[in-house]
């Protein structure tokens, strides 16, 4: 939630630095924002923004929204490790005020995910706090190349935010020529499960299972409706009696097998509960960002390794080296993609 600190915000407005032109720059939300005509630095307003913001130019990252974990941190650069962590302005975690947002001094705040007009209300009230040009940008999977290049040209980042879009058209016409080959009636039925207990999935529509929808797999859970993230009962998940499970959780992959209601789901019986990988963002979901362009990779490995040619070894390789600057070595590699794909693969 965000605090209004009244004389703090006043005191600390007079510390931040004006622009001498400005640039308007018509957002997602159709808003026009005055932008300073050079960005030096970035604050994220959730974790899809800092994904993308390091990916493009790391070096306009004002700190985190989250700071990396130990096992995360090995897979980011280590000019960004360090850097400080302010909190998130927008979710049900919001953590960061108005007074973290002006000591981190940037010179523009960027959101990345979905747009309307809740969002739109939240920007305006920040920025109207602040003085802070307050951007919204369309965190849709299907538009990540477009993200990617729109962001670059607002950082001044145009010639690296290219080669990243380059791979997102690239990943995303690949899937269609996987997709083009695998018959509606031949696509695998899937459930998502998140937490602990795995009782939270996503709905029909849902940017939680955006790229499992991608991937052209069924979700069961959006049998029940349209929406965004629900809590159900074990008993639900074995009515719909999914192929295949997603566990975000590692406790609860783990715990499934042993579970009486559990161990009767098609999936458990075939073991095929797998582990997206997570780091140091990830794969599938958390946070729901341009991190989800190496996921579809593993999605049709996973889900269709008849078809799929690829190495998605070579291929995650590649996507750390290009988006996170990082090289992988075998024993990384290994962590990653612990009890994501079948024993065999």
């Amino acid at each position: 939630m965000i605090r209004y600190l009244g004389c703090a915000v006043g005191a600390l407005l007079a510390l931040m630095p004006l622009a001498i032109e400005a640039k308007p720059f018509t957002d997602a939300a159709g808003r026009t924002v005055e932008l300073p005509d050079h960005i030096g630095k970035v604050l994220a307003a959730g974790p899809p923004a800092s994904v993308l913001i390091y990916a493009i130019a790391p070096e306009k990252l004002a700190g985190w929204v989250r700071e990396p974990k130990e096992d995360e941190k090995p897979y980011l650069m280590e000019a960004v490790r360090g850097l400080p962590t302010y909190g998130r302005l927008t979710g049900k975690g919001g953590t960061a005020n108005i007074e973290a947002v002006l000591a981190a001094k940037p010179d523009v705040i960027i959101d990345v995910g979905t747009v309307d007009a809740t969002y739109a209300s939240l920007a305006d009230k920040v920025q109207s706090q602040t003085g802070i040009p307050y951007v919204l940008i369309d965190g849709s999977f299907g538009k990540s190349a477009e993200t990617l290049r729109s962001l670059g040209v607002m950082l001044g980042a145009e010639e690296r935010a290219g080669k990243l879009a380059d791979y997102a058209d690239e990943t995303l016409s690949e899937l269609g020529a996987t997709m083009a080959a695998v018959p509606a009636d031949k696509r695998p039925r899937v459930y998502y499960g998140r937490g602990p207990d795995g009782l939270e999935t996503g709905l029909a529509g849902s940017i939680n299972l955006e790229i499992l929808e991608a991937a052209g797999a069924v979700n069961v859970a959006a049998s029940s409706g349209k929406g965004s993230l629900t809590q159900v009962s074990p008993e639900q998940v074995l009515a719909w009696n999914p192929e295949v499970i997603i566990a975000a959780s590692r406790k609860f992959a783990s715990a499934v097998a042993a579970d009486p209601v559990w161990s009767k789901v098609q999936a458990v019986e075939k073991g095929q509960v797998f582990i997206p990988p997570s780091l140091p963002f990830g794969w599938f979901d958390s946070p729901p960002g341009i991190n989800r362009l190496i996921g579809i990779r593993w999605l049709e490995a996973l889900l269709y390794g008849d078809i799929y040619k690829g190495d998605l070894k070579a291929e995650a390789r590649e996507f750390y080296k290009l988006f996170y600057q990082v090289d992988l070595d075998d024993a990384e590699l290994a962590t990653l993609l612990k009890g994501a794909l079948p024993e065999a693969q």
